[in-house]
């Protein structure tokens, strides 16, 4: 089956093009031309590949973590599809590892009964990081790193976990590379690494960091940490929480200007659309307060934007031009998880799942043609 769709703009990953008739065979991509529209064709203003979230913590309803269950996924996938993320990675934070398999079977099952799904598998956030940063993840579930305990992981999680963040400082190289043989994405994060012991995960083949600033290192003149580490990296990935209070906006403007095609938008969002305004699940809570998520501590427990927000906070308070902030959201997580052949571009041979959105930056919204699948 042929459909088509018009877009006066198209943000193809690397370029924007204009006054573009977009050509679709069952699903996939056949054809980019310049064009106009005809009768009863829809016409759009702008479209890019779908967003991909590399880390959502839940939906309008239901934690992950707390509810490692298909019925989460499924309040994850439909809650952010609809503002337009059409890729979600839902992350499992430090637990124990009955829940984390927990997770991984969930995600199965829920990839299985849903072919077309955005889900493109879990983030596991923990349970190996360093206690001095552990940010609002529990003290009690963190743990040292065994290789039993990361070859149970890596066995029934190897298809199923695309990224898991880890401080490296608390890992023997050979468990770094244990993990980097199995195809699952590391970065390092909740870590108080050194320079040198960042570096050092890095040169081992780490390739990208969680929550650039939140739960790291910071950045000092005589040890600039793995913050900076981080932009000492010219091929490490930077994912940023771009809401104003994970990050100020000044530190994104100076984080979007050293790290360039490097940096990556991720909402970590603890739940979306504030329906959720208090939260407990054992001594983990959260309370949503002007907008955000504090816990009892006063630690941020993740944020409440969606990707859009962050593009939109990108543009107008960090100075991030458009076909950046959208490169942020596409192409740039698809390269972080290895997908970039698969996914994050509208080129010929690429999935048409798309976001659309208006010149204001007011609506976000999926657009799929078709059902080609994710394989």
């Amino acid at each position: 089956m042929t459909d088509q769709i018009f877009s006066k703009r198209v943000f193809t990953g690397s370029v924007v093009l204009y006054d573009q008739l977009l050509e679709v065979e069952n699903g996939v991509i056949t054809k980019i031309e310049n064009g106009t529209p005809t009768a009863n064709m829809r016409v759009v203003e702008n479209i890019c590949a779908g967003f991909i979230d590399l880390q959502i913590n839940g939906g309008e309803k239901f934690y992950f973590t707390q509810y490692p269950t298909e019925e989460t996924v499924a309040d994850i996938d439909s809650s952010f599809t609809a503002l337009g993320t059409v890729y979600t990675l839902p992350t499992l934070v430090t637990s124990p590892i009955d829940n984390i398999l927990k997770g991984i079977e969930s995600i199965t099952s829920y990839q299985q009964k849903n072919p077309g799904t955005g889900v493109l598998g879990m983030h596991l956030e923990g349970p190996f990081l360093n206690p001095a940063k552990r940010g609002a993840h529990l003290l009690r579930n963190i743990q040292k790193p065994t290789n039993a305990a990361i070859e149970e992981i890596i066995k029934y999680g190897r298809d199923v976990i695309k990224l898991i963040t880890i401080a490296p400082e608390v890992f023997t190289r050979d468990q770094i590379e244990l993990l980097l043989s199995s195809g699952i994405a590391v970065a390092a994060g909740h870590s108080n690494a050194t320079y040198k012991e960042a570096m050092a995960g890095f040169n081992a083949g780490i390739k990208t960091v969680t929550h650039l600033y939140n739960a790291m290192s910071p950045f000092d003149h005589r040890d600039p940490g793995l913050v900076g580490a981080t932009f000492d990296s010219a091929n490490v990935y930077a994912p940023i929480i771009l809401d104003g209070v994970h990050c100020d906006f000044a530190a994104a403007r100076i984080a979007y200007k050293l790290k360039k095609d490097k940096l990556v938008i991720i909402s970590d969002a603890l739940f979306i659309g504030e329906k959720v305004k208090k939260f407990e699940w054992g001594l983990f809570n959260a309370e949503l307060k002007n907008g955000q998520y504090i816990n009892t501590d006063g630690k941020l427990a993740g944020s409440s934007i969606s990707m859009a927000d962050a593009v939109r906070n990108g543009v107008n308070y960090c100075d991030i031009p458009l076909m950046e902030a959208i490169e942020m959201c596409t192409i740039r997580p698809a390269k972080v998880l290895g997908l970039h052949h698969k996914i994050g571009k509208i080129e010929a041979g690429y999935p048409a799942n798309f976001t659309v959105f208006n010149n204001s930056l007011s609506k976000f919204e999926p657009c799929k043609l078709g059902s080609a699948q994710l394989n």
